[in-house]
């Protein structure tokens, strides 16, 4: 771009770049000054986030008119690149500047109150920076400090929460609610968790600055982010005295209060850090630095009398001795108090080992019977599942040649359990034909059809297995003995080392992750050891198996590691940005688990536009019900972003929203899941949190919300009747499988008409309100009729078909079989069972995607919403975890 002019600047040279943007030196032809020009990658200017969060940088630095924060001259575009025109620094970073060595005190406290001076100015203004750290602070050639790149800014009232009355820099927040951004070693613990932040957030980051200035090292480090996270959200830091013993304790004290990690007791202000760093320039200055004062500047200034008022020689003498013992007293209680305050001492930082490096989703992995050897099942770039082995010391995988295979256990004796002909029966779980296969090579000997979880006992003998009979998802161990069902699902079964209880995770709703830690003994007693997690996934046993350990999370849906003893005790044992998984621990203690990035998200395929409409609104939204004229999406949002409120109590719910399928702004309606939009589209069935699950009645327009039901029934998914009058739903009384009942919204009344065993979440109204297409428990298809008679096979259609919807005249279904990537929909013919392919549904990029579903269909086939679920993870073997 030399030589290139840009609006009035003519470019010189390239200064340097970062992710969120190259800077180039230019002239201001108008005025005749250097100034800075700054433009987004060519890879991101096609991002609208990117370039909205570049435009957002501009807006917040250009805010303030600091002598210590780089001046931003104009905001433009030419040619369709945007740029930002500013203040031209001759100088250095402080990155550059700092070089893996500390700094001298003198600097250390000239640049910090210089840093300090420019936080206070923005804070003062509502800008929290969110990215302090020394490549964002220049420091001139005449040692002025100017702080860099409000590209992650973010505006608030002060020190409070977001502003809600800026449209531009908080409605539209420009980042995935729950998200973290940032540069990890720099981030404060909130930050990490993806909390809301303030002004404590940058003092914190401008702590760990200060840190590094002082001893030339970061104070939370690890080889892989996870670990740095940890060590951020969980150890605290080796005390600056040590890395550099000539600091006065005034500095650590100041350090150590700006890293605190509880916000409240960290430095509220960074006026109050400004006013600390200047009280303690002006001890050193004067001598009287606390504690330690055994900096070489401050000894020598000392010793040479340019601090310190002329006195006679004996009494000088005096003066440098006494002066000297108290550099050695001082010292010693610093070092002293140094380890108290820092170091209390902390335990070895655990160790993260990644395992694995391709793109793509991990469903489970199992130490071998060395310890040494990994297994796990991994579907990478959009391909079937397949089971693969792995090494630390070697980062390669190799694949054992089991496609659409996905491994369930591993035994003592060197047997792997699989899952044959795996598919995705949902988001969470998956389903296929148990087989055992010998590590050492050979065919897979099939064992029981439609396993969705197995778990081998500690001899190797025999087996734990999830399935569905008659209707009731069930954990047998042995095969073929019940020790609980439910008629909601188990996940992540895992025997004892004793082998005589079964420890897992128990779900009350189906398609539902919230849940708790369950364990089950030999005679089927359970016992429930754990609350109600929003999302509870991944389960072992300790390596003393005196614990269980297990990942979950009481609100959003970055899961951490816990663990509760067998009277249920609850401890965390370790926490980190990110959705955590745990999937295996070995007997002395290194764990695997995963750690992943997962979205829901919303495709719109109208008949009358070319391209298909992204209409996800925040990080999980999930599809629940379409309009007859295509026009108006229900779905409730279920992540981090969309959950609308929080109490320990009740924990995070899920928000109920409508938006039309045109892209416009969602509407909030409320809390809970949505389940069904009325004929008229203007009540809204969704299901407030609770045990059992009840329906409600939200109004979409004006009226009042009601509970719709009020009674043992575990509810499960709704629809409405044609005439809005009627409403047929899923549910599970005590000791029952789950069955559809039709339900009379006038008098409240409710009857069942299907047997037990049905499929919760796929059925459908015809469109003459004579039968509800639904699955029944043998997986077939049929027709139960609202009234008299029995029920009616659906011809041709396919086991594990599940309905989309009835087409406009009731003489057709259009279908699709889950767990396919791409999803493949029929038009199938209820009276001939010919079948038509509709279309094919994928989204762009199916890496990770291994669930496409529910799929939201107008009568017309006009307008399609399908939902999918992407999860990108890898596998990290871990050390050092108590």
């Amino acid at each position: 771009m030399k030589d290139r002019t840009v609006s009035h600047y003519r470019i010189s040279e390239k200064l340097g770049g970062g992710g969120m943007g190259v800077v180039f030196k230019a002239e201001d032809t108008n005025l005749g000054r250097p100034v800075a020009l700054k433009f987004l990658p060519d890879e991101l200017s096609r991002d609208r986030q990117a370039l909205a969060r570049f435009q957002r940088e501009a807006r917040s630095a250009s805010a303030l008119n600091h002598p210590h924060i780089c001046t931003i001259y104009e905001i433009g575009e030419d040619s369709g690149e945007s740029f930002i025109a500013m203040e031209f620094l001759d100088g250095q970073t402080l990155k550059h500047r700092i070089e893996n060595r500390p700094l001298k005190l003198s600097e250390i406290l000239d640049m910090g109150i210089q840093i300090a001076d420019a936080l206070d100015s923005a804070h003062a203004s509502g800008i929290v920076h969110r990215d302090i750290k020394p490549a964002n602070i220049f420091v001139t050639s005449r040692g002025q400090v100017k702080v860099l790149d409000f590209g992650l800014a973010k505006l608030t009232h002060g020190n409070g929460a977001a502003d809600s009355s800026s449209p531009d820099l908080t409605k539209q927040d420009l980042t995935t609610p729950g998200s973290v951004m940032g540069t990890v070693a720099y981030m404060a613990p909130e930050q990490v968790m993806g909390e809301e932040l303030d002004a404590r957030a940058d003092l914190f980051s401008f702590g760990v600055v200060l840190y590094q200035m002082a001893t030339g090292k970061q104070p939370f480090t690890g080889n892989t982010s996870g670990a740095i996270c940890n060590a951020i959200i969980n150890q605290a830091p080796i005390s600056p005295v040590e890395l550099n013993p000539g600091l006065p304790a005034g500095l650590e004290n100041i350090i150590r209060k700006a890293l605190d990690k509880d916000r409240d007791l960290r430095y509220q202000t960074a006026s109050e850090m400004r006013t600390d760093l200047k009280r303690l320039k002006r001890e050193c200055e004067s001598g009287r630095s606390p504690a330690r004062t055994g900096s070489p500047e401050a000894v020598a200034a000392i010793s040479s009398g340019e601090l310190a008022p002329s006195k006679p020689k004996t009494a000088s003498r005096m003066v440098g001795l006494l002066a000297g013992l108290g550099v050695l007293f001082g010292l010693g209680i610093g070092l002293y108090a140094g380890r108290l305050w820092f170091t209390n001492p902390p335990p070895p930082a655990p160790l993260y080992r990644q395992l694995t490096f391709r793109r793509g989703s991990i469903r489970s992995a199992r130490f071998g019977p060395d310890g040494q050897t990994i297994l796990y099942s991994a579907a990478w770039q959009g391909n079937p599942t397949d089971v693969y082995t792995a090494r630390p010391e070697a980062p390669e995988s190799r694949s054992l040649g089991l496609g659409h295979t996905q491994l369930a256990s591993v035994s003592s004796t060197g047997e792997m359990a699989v899952l044959l002909n795996s598919h995705a029966i949902g988001t969470w779980s998956s389903i296929g034909t148990l087989a055992r296969a010998p590590l050492i090579g050979g065919a897979p000997r099939e064992i029981v059809e439609q396993v969705q979880w197995a778990d081998w006992s500690p001899d190797g003998a025999s087996v734990a297995i999830v399935r569905d009979v008659d209707g009731r998802n069930r954990l047998e161990f042995p095969v073929g003995k019940v020790l609980y069902e439910t008629g909601g699902w188990i996940g992540h079964p895992r025997v004892s080392p004793k082998g005589d209880k079964v420890a897992f995770i128990d779900h009350p709703i189906q398609g539902d992750d919230g849940g708790s830690i369950a364990l089950v003994d030999l005679a089927g007693n359970k016992k429930v050891l754990s609350r109600d997690w929003y999302t509870v996934q991944g389960l072992a046993w300790s390596a003393t198996g005196n614990e269980i350990w297990f990942t979950a999370s009481k609100s959003g849906i970055d899961r951490s590691l816990s663990a509760v003893t067998l009277d249920g005790r609850e401890r965390l044992v370790t926490r980190m940005p990110g959705t955590l998984m745990l999937l295996d621990i070995w007997k002395d203690g290194r764990i695997l688990l995963t750690r992943a990035s997962w979205r829901r998200e919303l495709i719109g395929v109208m008949s009358t536009e070319a391209h298909e409409r992204d209409l996800s609104w925040f990080d999980y939204s999930y599809p629940a019900d379409l309009s007859s004229d295509g026009k108006l999406l229900l779905f409730d949002e279920e992540g981090s972003g969309g959950g609308l409120s929080y109490s320990k109590s009740a924990g995070l719910t899920y928000a109920v929203y409508i938006r039309n399928t045109d892209g416009s702004p969602a509407v909030l309606l409320g809390e809970g899941s949505a389940l069904a939009l009325s004929p008229d589209g203007r009540w809204v069935i969704a299901q407030p949190q609770g045990s059992p699950a009840q329906l409600r009645l939200l109004p979409t327009k004006s009226g009042e919300a009601r509970m719709l039901t009020n009674d043992n029934i575990n509810h499960a998914w709704a629809h409405w009747f044609p005439d809005g009058k009627r409403v047929v739903f899923s549910g599970d009384e005590p000791g029952h499988g789950v069955r559809l009942y039709v339900l009379d919204i006038e008098t409240g009344k409710s009857r069942p008409i299907s047997p037990e065993g049905v499929l919760a979440t796929a059925f459908f109204v015809s469109p003459d309100s004579q039968f509800v297409a639904g699955i029944g428990p043998d997986q077939k298809a049929y027709l139960y009729p609202v009234g008299e008679g029995k029920p009616r096979p659906v011809l041709g259609m396919e086991a594990g078909e599940q309905p989309i919807t009835w087409n406009t005249d009731g003489s057709a279904l259009y279908v699709y079989q889950p767990g396919e990537v791409p999803a493949r929909v029929y038009h199938l013919d209820i009276n001939t069972g010919k079948r038509t392919l509709w279309r094919q549904l994928v989204p762009s990029d199916p890496a990770g995607v291994e669930t496409i579903g529910p799929i939201l269909l107008s009568p017309d086939a006009k307008t399609c919403v399908y939902g999918y679920h992407r999860t990108l993870s890898d596998l990290y073997l871990v050390e050092g975890l108590k």
